[in-house]
């Protein structure tokens, strides 16, 4: 199985890089783990011109479709956000828009193979959970059009810095068993009804 861990963030040396190194290590014990962030790619914004509504295609040529190869490439995606006044960074949501060809509401469009299962972690400085709770709605509502299964979620407050994940560390690990352990199930119950299928 694959594994993608996604850096949300443009900064690539902070406290969500943090979580994502300790993610992608805890992964690699059982997957095959790439971790990219969105600054390694340089991409337009959405220009709204809805072509691709015609074609499911994008008229722009960029590293768009680098991104989605990865996306594609996974069975499973971990998408690690911060808080930017609220929400997912808008390097992030720039990428969310230009994956309109892919998303399920028109015809035709491009899709993704089946099966994908996807987690989210989201982090931010203050020390309420509604800020977090934004994050995991907006990554799970691209999730959703993009026909990946929504299956967890860790929020993380109090979190400015990368030093300050390493006092959650047990909590990101933890959530990376779960991701273990029910991703262990799924297959599973994949083998048995492939099993039956015969």
């Amino acid at each position: 199985m694959k594994a993608l861990v996604m850096n949300c963030s443009p900064v690539k040396n902070g406290a969500t890089a943090e979580i994502v190194n300790i993610v992608s290590k805890c992964l690699m014990e059982r997957y095959e783990t790439r971790s990219v962030c969105i600054d390694d790619f340089k991409f337009h914004f959405c220009k709204g011109c809805r072509t691709c509504h015609r074609t499911a295609k994008c008229v722009l040529n960029d590293d768009i479709e680098k991104i989605i190869e990865n996306y594609e490439w996974a069975d499973i995606i971990i998408s690690v956000s911060p808080s930017y006044w609220a929400d997912i960074p808008g390097q992030f949501k720039a990428f969310i828009d230009r994956c309109t060809p892919w998303c399920n509401t028109h015809e035709p469009h491009a899709a993704f193979s089946s099966g994908k299962r996807g987690y989210v972690v989201a982090l931010r400085t203050g020390t309420s959970m509604r800020e977090c709770k934004r994050i995991f709605e907006s990554i799970e509502h691209f999730y959703g059009h993009m026909e990946i299964e929504c299956c967890d979620r860790l929020g993380l407050c109090s979190v400015e810095y990368k030093e300050a994940v390493e006092q959650r560390k047990d909590e990101i690990i933890e959530f990376c068993n779960k991701i273990q352990q029910t991703y262990g199930l799924y297959e599973s119950l994949q083998e048995h009804r492939g099993k039956n299928d015969e």
